[in-house]
């Protein structure tokens, strides 16, 4: 057999086969994009920022970048995933509190009573919460939030939570990090949850997780510190609540905001408010093929005024149906495997 060409070529050839999934990768961000105007857009201002020739260069200190979490980087049909959490600690819990069973809003929990929890009032939602996630350590929360994280499966796909993250969101926070910005989860989920997957399944660490708050208390147990989390609200992350924790937490003003509710609204107004290169995003929820279809009368995750807001200032409308070739990392990991 005569060589077609020898050792030094077969080996660089090798080299650049097993290279071009990378550089393809690298050559084409956020590939579970469709390249329309969203897409654009985003690449368009990431460039202008990133570029030291460009009049809207921004320092990398600078380029802060916030994210709402449930109905942006993951789904919040047919509930907020950690409300679902509540139910299921409740459940889990009835047991040790047998009054459970005959005082509201925990019986209807306990039934499965849909249209009766959808009637409580927020205090009694509160009262689940409360019986959830305070009156524990840290430590000790974040230990339950994971154990029913790895065992707990979505009620429509029965996919775990985990994996009912949106893929092309994974492509965008990982561009971003590429371009030196640094990603903060901003939402209206209590820190404790989100910090107990954030830094796993979207590689954001847990002092770049903002949520919700209880007030929490230094204590000695045995000899041994502890934080405890107690039954009272420290802080509401939603609504005005988010650029207020931006303010008092990050100490900068994002140059980036995404968003999908009404809730961001307030975040995306203190991000645009600033000087130089700015861009707001909100996820519209127009695809109940692969996804859900809901925005002005939801009650979850209702999208009204900052859709309005968004249309009269020029902010990125993500149009999920057309603006996203996948939803789900395992969609992307079965075409992948179909071909």
């Amino acid at each position: 057999m005569t060589l077609l060409f020898n050792r030094p070529t077969y080996a660089l050839a090798l080299l650049l086969t097993l290279a071009l999934p990378w550089l393809a990768q690298a050559a084409e961000p956020l590939p579970s994009w469709h390249d329309g105007p969203a897409k654009q857009r985003l690449l368009a201002f990431v460039q202008t920022v990133t570029d030291p020739d460009s009049q809207g260069f921004v320092q990398p200190a600078e380029r802060i970048a916030v994210f709402d979490n449930d109905g942006t980087l993951w789904s919040e049909q047919p509930g907020y995933f950690e409300a679902l959490f509540a139910f299921d600690e409740i459940r889990r819990l009835a047991p040790q509190h047998p009054d459970w069973t005959h005082q509201q809003p925990f019986k209807a929990v306990l039934e499965n009573d849909h249209k009766a929890l959808a009637e409580e009032g927020t205090q009694d939602l509160l009262k689940i919460f409360m019986a959830t996630h305070a009156g524990l350590t840290t430590e000790a929360f974040g230990d339950n939030v994971q154990r029913w994280l790895a065992k707990a499966r979505h009620p429509t796909t029965g996919r775990p939570y985990t994996e009912m993250v949106y893929q092309p969101m994974l492509e965008v926070l990982d561009y971003l990090r590429s371009q030196g910005f640094t990603p903060y989860i901003v939402s209206g989920g209590d820190t404790g949850f989100m910090r107990a997957f954030a830094e796993k399944v979207y590689g954001i660490p847990p002092q770049q997780v903002i949520g919700s708050r209880f007030v929490t208390q230094y204590q000695l147990m045995d000899g041994k510190p502890s934080i405890l989390r107690t039954a009272k609200i420290a802080h509401n992350d939603d609504g005005a609540g988010k650029p207020e924790s931006i303010d008092s937490v990050i100490g900068r003003r994002p140059i980036l905001a995404f968003g999908n509710s009404d809730g961001d609204l307030p975040m995306l107004q203190w991000t645009a408010a600033g000087s130089g290169p700015r861009w707001m995003g909100l996820v519209h929820h127009t695809d109940a093929k692969r996804e859900w279809a809901y925005d002005r009368d939801s009650n979850i995750g209702r999208l009204d005024k900052a859709l309005d807001a968004a249309k009269q200032q020029d902010w990125t409308i993500v149009d999920m149906a057309s603006a996203w070739r996948t939803i789900y990392p395992f969609e992307a990991s079965a075409t992948a495997q179909q071909h």
